[in-house]
């Protein structure tokens, strides 16, 4: 499609973004992170010259990649994806706006660590496995919170700003809408969150409605 096409089609799906949190509240806000990972540099410019501004990454190399080569533009990079401990510095050199897997405490350990020798602040979001699924990496619904609060203690440069979760894998709404109304339910108790991420192209509706303020496009948003 043209560019105007493209305006057009991202428009639609900003309209969608806003029908759906005007049924939670005129107050509810939600940010729009545009998952770019199976993206190009010069697609990343074209969504950014419609407006956005917020673009996730789930490799570190791609991010550094991207973040280089786009680097004259004033983007809000967020790593989005499963990080292994051996590339914790490559992604503290990239100081990223917003890290949303934090899913282990040895991870969060390691990452003080880190952290505190380079004399940084990392902002961190608590990944939570809310449908119990084996294939996700996070902490368990019942563990999320005591985890959260001892981060809070024993990481002093992990600020956690939240907590972020994937849909259920399932084709019933139903389940779906139970596993982001958990991360919800944990998010609303925790002291200090202010961002709840949950949704993607295929649910970001849903998980508004259940609470989210933060939701993760990538197809969507990427129609070519």
């Amino acid at each position: 499609m043209n560019a105007e096409e493209y305006k057009i089609y991202i428009d639609n799906v900003v309209r969608k973004v806003e029908t759906a949190r005007l049924k939670v509240s005129g107050h509810h806000i939600v940010k729009t992170v545009a998952i770019s990972k199976y993206s190009t540099a010069a697609d990343i410019a074209k969504l950014y010259n419609i407006g956005q501004r917020a673009f996730g990454e789930n490799k570190v190399q791609d991010l550094k990649a991207k973040a280089t080569e786009l680097e004259e533009l004033p983007l809000e990079w967020h790593f989005v994806g499963n990080l292994q401990k051996n590339k914790i510095n490559n992604l503290l050199e990239i100081n990223p706006t917003l890290f949303h897997a934090l899913d282990s405490m040895e991870l969060a350990e390691e990452l003080q660590k880190k952290l505190e020798a380079k004399d940084m602040i990392l902002d961190a979001l608590l990944q939570i496995n809310s449908a119990k699924e084996e294939s996700k990496h996070g902490f368990m619904p019942e563990d999320a919170s005591e985890a959260y609060a001892r981060i809070q203690r024993e990481c002093p440069n992990i600020n956690l700003k939240g907590v972020m979760s994937i849909g259920a894998h399932s084709d019933d709404r139903d389940v779906i809408k139970k596993s982001f109304e958990t991360t919800y339910e944990i998010y609303k108790n925790l002291d200090g969150a202010t961002i709840c991420s949950m949704g993607m192209s295929g649910d970001f509706e849903l998980a508004i409605e259940c609470g989210s303020n933060m939701v993760r496009l990538g197809s969507i948003m990427f129609n070519k």
